[in-house]
């Protein structure tokens, strides 16, 4: 009996492994064989032409003492990563706030708040670039309209990233989403026994809702992180980074790297000190805020 129970337990085994191995064939040939390869790729110079050389750790001594783009790259994402992460945050869970409210035809708006996260990249670029244009644009006849002297959105480098950050407003979809979730899960019995200690809206914000959303909150933050460090498309699209380097985000530069300069070696190099920089600041957030989060008991 204990033989028959133990074939029986392997054979379920096996079949487990049976059913889930496309998925395991897939994860290897499209996620682990790309990264190993990648990994492989840093370490050699190539130029797609030619076979690979291998060049050891020079491609990332080269990042760090002899390319200043470099540095200036990572400086641009961490910039506008530092102002476009708190700004979505904040605009999504008020929009989020707004959008639990108990009104009708609310759940229209919350479509309509959701309907930018599906458009197309390409397609947003597009309609901003029609927004910022200098000479008729619809932010500039805005401006115009009430008094106010036209800006060069995309042409001046002192003005360009404001550009940019506006444009992370237009996807707070998907946070919004999450924030929105979030407050549903909320117990209503929290801010009942808060009306009845006499707290105000203000009050049952910062004392229930926002230590409630605390996980919501940091999954939100550290998402945001990953996505602002790897833009591209509006920077490519947009300005190509330019005016003067201004809008040369990380991943622009590599891309530049890569398929523009033929250097996919170095290009390769870059991607893994982004995967270093990325993994070493969500740990550094989860260390520093996981202890403010607050869970509900299971």
């Amino acid at each position: 009996m204990p033989d028959a129970a133990k074939r029986r337990r392997v054979q379920r085994t096996l079949a487990g492994y049976f059913f889930i191995s496309p998925g395991l064939l897939g994860l290897a040939l499209f996620l682990v064989g790309p990264l190993i390869y990648s990994l492989w790729l840093s370490l050699t110079e190539w130029d797609i032409i030619s076979p690979p050389v291998f060049v050891g750790l020079e491609n990332f001594r080269t990042a760090f003492l002899d390319d200043k783009l470099f540095w200036v790259s990572l400086y641009v994402t961490i910039r506008y990563t530092l102002v476009a992460v708190p700004l979505t945050l904040v605009a999504a869970l008020a929009a989020a706030l707004l959008l639990d409210l108990n009104i009708r035809g609310i759940s229209g708006f919350r479509a309509i708040y959701y309907l930018p996260a599906m458009t197309p990249a390409v397609a947003s670029v597009v309609l901003w670039r029609w927004i910022f244009n200098s000479e008729f644009g619809l932010l500039n006849y805005i401006l115009d309209f009430v008094g106010l002297p036209k800006v060069e959105w995309l042409i001046s480098a002192d003005v360009v990233m404001y550009s940019f950050w506006i444009m992370a407003l237009w996807s707070i979809g998907p946070m919004m989403i999450i924030f929105l979730a979030g407050l549903h899960g909320v117990p209503r019995t929290l801010y009942e026994a808060a009306e009845v200690d006499g707290a105000n809206a203000w009050r049952k914000l910062w004392a229930v809702t926002i230590p409630q959303l605390s996980p919501v909150i940091l999954f939100n933050l550290v998402i945001g992180l990953i996505n602002t460090f790897q833009v591209f498309t509006a920077g490519y699209l947009l300005t190509a980074g330019g005016p003067k380097n201004a809008t040369l985000f990380y991943v622009l530069y590599t891309y530049r790297n890569a398929f523009e300069w033929l250097k996919m070696g170095y290009a390769a190099s870059l991607s893994w000190v982004l995967f270093a920089i990325v993994m070493v600041m969500t740990i550094f957030i989860f260390r520093s805020l996981g202890r403010a989060v607050h869970y509900e008991a299971g």
